[in-house]
């Protein structure tokens, strides 16, 4: 066994800047090639020590940004129109990707892989939705889905002479 410092979270065996223990073939075939861990050296240690202090102070600005935006999200407010049936039921459904494209109409760039609807919204209503900011961010967002009012067709007319 030999001892290595991760440069990456690999799974099942530990996350960045941990030194562990590993089989020799492991860590000469598999991680040192792909650059997911470094020999355990005095100078190593510091590298991976001064990256970890950069990457912490980075990640609690990314927090703090995240924290704002989420307070912003809980005062928006978004109404979606839909076709909808007489039982209010939509002959569609509004989708992530459709909630992402009316909070980039009020202004908020979002990606819709960070909206967890779960199921698509099917029925008219006021649905309140997660999206997640940052790893520990969660902001709610009010989705209002509202029927989209049809005109009746007129009932055609039969001439005849």
């Amino acid at each position: 066994m030999i001892e290595i410092i991760l440069k990456e979270a690999v799974e099942h065996l530990g996350e960045r800047g941990d030194i562990v223990r590993v089989a020799p073939g492991y860590a000469r075939n598999y991680l040192l090639p792909r650059k997911l861990a470094l020999a355990v050296t005095t100078g190593n240690k510091k590298q991976i020590e001064h990256e970890q202090k950069i990457a912490v102070a980075r990640a609690s600005e990314e927090r703090a940004v995240a924290q704002a935006l989420a307070t912003r999200f809980a005062q928006t407010e978004v109404t979606i129109t839909r076709r909808a049936g007489d039982n209010n039921q939509l002959y569609g459904s509004v989708t992530s990707a459709d909630v992402a494209e009316a909070l980039a109409a009020q202004g908020f760039e979002v990606d819709k892989r960070r909206i967890q609807l779960g199921d698509a919204l099917k029925a008219v209503g006021e649905h309140t939705i997660a999206v997640r900011l940052h790893r520990d961010v969660t902001a709610q967002v009010k989705v209002i889905v509202a029927a989209e009012r049809v005109a009746a067709a007129p009932a055609p007319t039969t001439s005849q002479p």
